[in-house]
């Protein structure tokens, strides 16, 4: 029964990190979406046919990294008992991946054009990478208030 216990909180300490990163993400996106619509000025009638086919091209995106990439990043970083041919495996599926993702892009350029004008396209790139300084910073932010508390 003793050891019962801390298996026990040890499950529920990992399903409460699990739960709070699932909402943490959900927020973080949620901030995204709003940042992006106020940043590209979109109409209701833009934000309705340009979210659909830009959670589209997120997806395949996460798809491409969790199922790709991850893993031959986890491996390449054993380069050093990596053989010559299977280091070479691994730089064909991290070309490939790239590859994919930047297939993704265009997709996504192309069907932007439909929905919204270039302008707005050109503006989406430089918003994406605001909203990522400023997810860092406040990152950052968070971090440092944590360690001056313990």
């Amino acid at each position: 029964m003793k050891k019962i216990i801390p298996i026990v909180i040890m499950l529920i300490s990992i399903s409460s990190f699990a739960q709070d990163r699932g909402k943490m993400k959900e927020r973080i996106k949620a901030q995204k979406i709003a940042f992006i619509t106020e940043k590209l000025d979109l109409t209701s009638n833009e934000a309705e046919k340009f979210w659909p086919i830009y959670n589209a091209f997120e997806a395949s995106i996460e798809n491409i990294k969790s199922k790709d990439l991850r893993a031959v990043k986890m491996e390449m970083h054993n380069g050093e008992d990596v053989s010559d041919k299977r280091a070479n495996e691994l730089l064909e599926k991290l070309m490939k991946a790239e590859k994919d993702m930047h297939d993704a892009k265009l997709k996504l350029v192309k069907d932007l054009k439909k929905v919204i004008p270039a302008k707005k396209i050109i503006l989406l790139k430089a918003t994406e990478d605001q909203f990522n300084r400023v997810l860092l910073q406040r990152l950052r932010e968070m971090r440092e208030k944590r360690s001056k508390r313990n």
